[in-house]
């Protein structure tokens, strides 16, 4: 599998090369710790204030995982959002002030993408509170499109933060079958596009299939890549930043913050997600 780090030399074709977001990461300690333990560069998209978020997040930044906020967003089914959600009725203030207590809740916090959001996506105004937010740290966008309306990316691209779409969910539906069928998409969209990005979710079924199924993708000719990896690829292998250009982000609570963790059962799907 070729590391998230590594570039195709000068004249050389890189592979077909995939990404894959697990999103809702933090409340399955369990389903958390065995895809920390693939060896895959796979991405995790943790949602804030979750029980596990913290001590899964510095396991896997130590395992050489790629760490996002999976940031809680308005959605059109009137889903509660939990601790960190986003929606209309805040203002510019109360959104960032919201986000920017998320992303530091985050160890090693690298991007962003949406957790639910049909509704908020699709309000440039807001979108636009995000991103303003957003460009001012090391961090890019992923629009996870959980509306085929949505405005994320084209906010993220105006604001001048790196972004991507996804390309595929993976498990909408929670059976092998389903996922294999996604899969299969999702190295095809990858073979014609030479790179493709998917969405998971820590189902005990897609952990799973992924276990099984990454280790077979270096026989099909196929690469893994983190999300920033991919990003490079399709960049030129140029910088995502420059030097010295934007804030650290502090990772921790905002001083006098207290949200106590949430603790979410596993029967719980939200698919909007």
């Amino acid at each position: 599998m070729i590391p998230a780090h590594a570039q195709s030399q000068p004249g050389e074709t890189p592979p077909p090369t995939i990404a894959i977001i697990i999103d809702d990461v933090g409340h399955d300690r369990y389903e958390g710790e065995r895809l920390i333990a693939l060896d895959q560069p796979i991405t995790l998209a943790f949602l804030p204030y979750r029980r596990y978020t913290s001590t899964l997040a510095e396991a896997a930044h130590a395992r050489g995982k790629e760490i996002m906020l999976h940031a809680p967003m308005a959605n059109t089914h009137n889903y509660d959002l939990g601790p960190g959600g986003l929606d209309p009725s805040m203002d510019q203030a109360a959104t960032t002030r919201t986000l920017r207590r998320a992303l530091q809740s985050i160890p090693y916090v690298r991007g962003v993408n949406n957790h639910m959001g049909s509704l908020l996506t699709q309000r440039r105004a807001n979108m636009d509170w995000v991103m303003s937010e957003l460009v001012q740290y090391p961090l890019y966008f992923v629009d996870s499109r959980t509306i085929a309306s949505t405005v994320a990316a084209a906010s993220a691209r105006d604001h001048q933060v790196p972004n991507l779409s996804r390309d595929i969910f993976l498990d909408n539906d929670q059976t092998e079958a389903s996922i294999d069928k996604q899969f299969k998409l999702l190295i095809a969209a990858a073979r014609r596009n030479g790179t493709a990005i998917a969405i998971g979710h820590p189902h005990k079924a897609t952990v799973d299939y992924l276990e099984k199924h990454l280790p077979l993708l270096d026989e099909q000719g196929i690469a893994v890549a983190t999300v920033s990896g991919l990003w490079a690829m399709r960049n030129n292998n140029r910088p995502m930043f420059a030097s010295g250009d934007k804030r650290p982000i502090r990772s921790s609570l905002a001083k006098g913050e207290n949200i106590k963790p949430v603790v979410q059962s596993k029967a719980q799907k939200k698919p909007d997600s």
